[in-house]
């Protein structure tokens, strides 16, 4: 029943690798519980109840609310998919709720920290050194997503017009516009690439000429943004979130942000709004006399 699940969601949904792998963890895991706890080992047949034991047990284990309610809504998918394909009269997930979890704010970098990182750091100028600095500046000077990122192509940039054609999530394309310095340095790198990696349209490569693979763009991400913040977190996607709040916080609105991320709803925008909010405060109180 997982195998069939997993080869369902990876043709209609076009999940990353990563999210299916997530999917597959979380079966596998729920179905060790049910054998283990209510000698169950069809996971068809398990109920409400065992469902929620489920949850209640990830919960006395101390895992975050946020990860419970991954592992809930993979089960959902998987008990909606085996209504429709009529296995099961009723999805058992149906009555059990998400926990309650706090929305931390997104993490990002300060202009100014950025603005050291590009214009002060020094790159090597050979292929490995022009290809981290390409890495950075795609993801912070387009917000794509890291899975984003590695599917680029040669062909996907467009000199003529300053745009690039980004493949989302669920294969959904959308073109991002970029800068005249960033294009340069992608003409550069890919005159780089072809004299060490000729006939190769995959555009980041490892120093091996083989396609970039998530852990070394994260390694590398980390290893530049240690050098000029003190964030926790320091990843690509911390990139996505410092290319949304700069954009808003220098004016632009947030339909056009919302587009440039490649959000299929204003909701997941919207989170943005509340970093502006708390430069706002910062300002109000460094500024205002009574604050």
């Amino acid at each position: 029943m997982i195998d069939q699940f997993l080869q369902h969601i990876t043709h209609e949904k076009r999940l990353s690798v990563h999210t299916l792998t997530a999917y597959k963890n979380d079966l596998e895991q729920f179905g060790e519980f049910l054998d283990k706890t209510y000698n169950l080992k069809e996971l068809q047949k398990a109920d409400f109840r065992m469902v929620r034991g489920w949850a209640v047990s990830l919960v006395e284990a101390e895992l975050h609310h946020r990860s419970v309610n991954r592992k809930l809504a993979t089960l959902r998918s998987f008990y909606g998919y085996l209504v429709r394909c009529k296995v099961i009269p009723v999805n058992p997930t149906q009555r059990v709720s998400a926990l309650k979890t706090d929305k931390p704010l997104p993490q990002f970098v300060e202009e100014k920290s950025l603005l050291v990182l590009f214009e002060e750091m020094e790159f090597t100028p050979d292929f490995e050194g022009i290809r981290d600095r390409l890495i950075l500046e795609l993801l912070y000077g387009t917000g794509m997503r890291l899975a984003e990122l590695l599917t680029l192509k040669d062909q996907d940039i467009n000199y003529y017009d300053l745009t690039l054609k980004v493949e989302g999530k669920r294969s959904k394309q959308r073109i991002v516009p970029i800068y005249k310095n960033l294009a340069d340095l992608i003409k550069k790198y890919q005159s780089s690439k072809e004299e060490q990696f000729p006939g190769t349209n995959i555009l980041i490569l490892t120093n091996k000429g083989e396609p970039a693979y998530p852990i070394l763009v994260q390694r590398i991400v980390k290893k530049y943004l240690s050098a000029v913040t003190s964030l926790q977190k320091r990843s690509p996607h911390v990139l996505r979130h410092t290319f949304a709040t700069h954009l808003l916080n220098n004016g632009a609105d947030l339909n056009s942000i919302k587009d440039l991320l490649g959000h299929s709803s204003l909701a997941a925008t919207q989170v943005y709004t509340h970093n502006s909010i708390e430069k706002l405060k910062k300002i109000f109180k460094q500024s205002h006399p009574k604050a």
